[in-house]
């Protein structure tokens, strides 16, 4: 397996701004002056936050703007989404975010906006399959070993992931539910913190995008059990799937986005649409995503993510309720 470090993917994209070329006269017209803010909902460390932070210094060259990354953690991603629900629909604020922005609408029924109402879609960025990761020290060779020890140990295997109702938690509760076995959850605020105690040796088990988990697979520091894409990942191509470990159907795929308060006029979503394709379409860029992350780039408009949106939102919420799932 060949992996990049984040580090590596963050000057990656700064090489490729020196290197592009004039940005066409639809992303140098200023529809908005002043400081672009992309929120990201996570602490730094974790996978939107390192998209947000390779993107930036390509968008900095197509807007002809000042772009800055502002982390504000909480309540899987709904803190930060808030903000921006509440921001000015003037082209200044933007929104990465993550699987949970799905999820959060049935996980967290009191949330101070609406996510289909408050914020309008912008663009997909792109999918990627999540491991299932162990501590090298732990016994797990295989998925299989997980699932028993979870049968055999009082209160399940502790595992970890992003926050409390991400997909990564509720893609382990489909599993245990399935297999008959008990794992115990641990969420953390983010992929950073997660990382930090997984290769630490302080939570046996993680799940989390092949974006996240990439340069820690390649170091050794974890171990992968199992990836749950519907098919192998190329870098990951002796790592069987959940589907292949005996869980025909099973499928749960990571995804990031991008959106922008409710009511951004259209052609200011258009001028950030194109400085995002032209930022994630970059050879450089989109190499080291496709190839190294996994990452399969979209870069859908506006119409394909509302509809992916909502779909995500269908199935992982169902799962919410099927299982009643609550807030941490």
């Amino acid at each position: 397996m060949t992996f990049i470090s984040r580090r590596g993917l963050l000057a990656a994209g700064s090489a490729a701004a020196l290197a592009a070329p004039a940005a066409p006269d639809l992303l140098r017209a200023q529809t908005a002056t002043g400081t672009v803010r992309i929120v990201a909902p996570f602490p730094p460390g974790g996978s939107v936050d390192a998209l947000a932070r390779i993107a930036q210094p390509l968008l900095e060259r197509g807007l002809g703007q000042t772009v800055i990354i502002e982390n504000r953690p909480g309540a899987g991603g709904s803190v930060g989404a808030n903000a921006v629900a509440k921001a000015a629909p003037d082209g200044l604020t933007w929104l990465f975010v993550f699987d949970t922005h799905a999820v959060n609408p049935s996980l967290l029924p009191s949330m101070p906006f609406d996510s289909q109402k408050d914020l309008d879609p912008v663009m997909l960025i792109g999918t990627a399959p999540m491991v299932v990761a162990t501590h090298p020290q732990q016994p797990f060779r295989s998925l299989a070993d997980l699932i028993q020890a979870g049968k055999e140990r009082a209160g399940g295997v502790p595992y970890g992931t992003i926050g409390n109702g991400s997909l990564g938690h509720l893609a382990m509760t489909l599993l245990a539910k399935r297999a008959g076995t008990n794992f115990a959850h641990i969420p953390y605020r983010g992929g950073g913190p997660l990382i930090n105690d997984a290769i630490g040796g302080h939570v046996p088990i993680s799940i989390g995008s092949v974006a996240l988990l990439a340069t820690h697979l390649q170091a050794g520091t974890l171990r992968p059990l199992a990836q749950t894409g519907a098919q192998r990942a190329s870098t990951l191509s002796s790592l069987p799937t959940v589907a292949e470990s005996g869980f025909p159907g099973f499928e749960a795929e990571a995804w990031w986005g991008v959106f922008a308060p409710a009511g951004t006029p259209a052609p200011v979503v258009q001028r950030f649409h194109a400085a995002l394709t032209a930022a994630f379409r970059d050879p450089v860029v989109e190499k080291q995503l496709t190839e190294t992350q996994q990452v399969k780039l979209m870069t859908t408009g506006p119409a394909e993510l509302k509809a992916f949106f909502e779909s995500q939102m269908r199935i992982w919420g169902e799962v919410v309720r099927d299982n009643q799932i609550k807030p941490s």
